[in-house]
């Protein structure tokens, strides 16, 4: 867990933190949603783990519902046009892939890099969240490295086959995540998550990801510097 302190400032109650979370609170609801999709989709397209990608989505949807509790805890309603817009690129990269039967490239979306994400930004978040926020989150956090740990096995039995496909993947969906991060960047500072420790914890996660699979040492400093805009 982050050893950032809590930051005993913020007033959960607050017109603008209330507004900054109702952005927030939108994205990680949405986002379970589409996580969710993806699952059932990829459910889909790798049928001999059926099963398995039925049960990881069905916990997604459970999260979206523990999420909307922590809006409803502080009275806040989510902004979920905002947010389903904040998905968009993400989404349809995601659904040209799917439609392309291009599995490699949907593990590595869903599996790889939004739980990666998901991962980085929660445990950032839990350190400055309200008490019942942080407990739902602390929760689901666990769960995510499931869904982490499915794709990066799939992908390392895989890695000799579909290695140039997961490269070209990474170049295009990195920088979506880096846009995503910059839309967002103030309301997340508003609700007390810091940017730079979630960028570092991300690129942290996804590198030892990567090097699960089977890259390089070279080949991962490559891979997460595209479009995050470091070095």
């Amino acid at each position: 867990m982050s050893s950032v302190p809590i930051n005993l400032s913020l007033d959960f109650y607050s017109d603008s933190y209330r507004d900054s979370f109702s952005r927030i609170n939108g994205i990680v609801i949405e986002g379970e949603q589409e996580a969710y999709d993806n699952f059932l989709c990829l459910a889909q397209l790798l049928p001999e783990h059926t099963e398995e990608l039925i049960h990881l989505g069905r916990m997604e949807f459970r999260h979206r519902k523990s999420f909307e509790a922590c809006g409803k805890n502080l009275k806040v309603h989510p902004d979920l046009k905002f947010a389903e817009e904040f998905f968009a690129d993400l989404r349809q990269v995601f659904q040209i892939a799917a439609n392309n039967q291009q599995i490699a490239t949907c593990l590595l979306i869903q599996s790889l890099v939004i739980e990666c994400f998901a991962i980085a930004a929660y445990n950032n978040y839990i350190p400055v969240a309200d008490n019942f926020a942080r407990k739902i989150t602390e929760s689901v956090v666990a769960d995510e490295y499931l869904h982490l740990d499915f794709g990066a096995a799939w992908l390392k039995e895989n890695f000799t086959t579909f290695k140039a496909e997961i490269e070209s993947a990474n170049h295009q969906v990195l920088p979506i995540i880096w846009r995503m991060l910059n839309q967002v960047e103030v309301d997340a500072m508003t609700i007390g998550m810091n940017k730079q420790l979630l960028i570092e914890d991300f690129i942290i996660r996804y590198g030892e990801s990567l090097s699960q699979i089977g890259f390089s040492t070279r080949e991962i400093m490559r891979l997460t510097s595209q479009g995050l805009g470091i070095g």
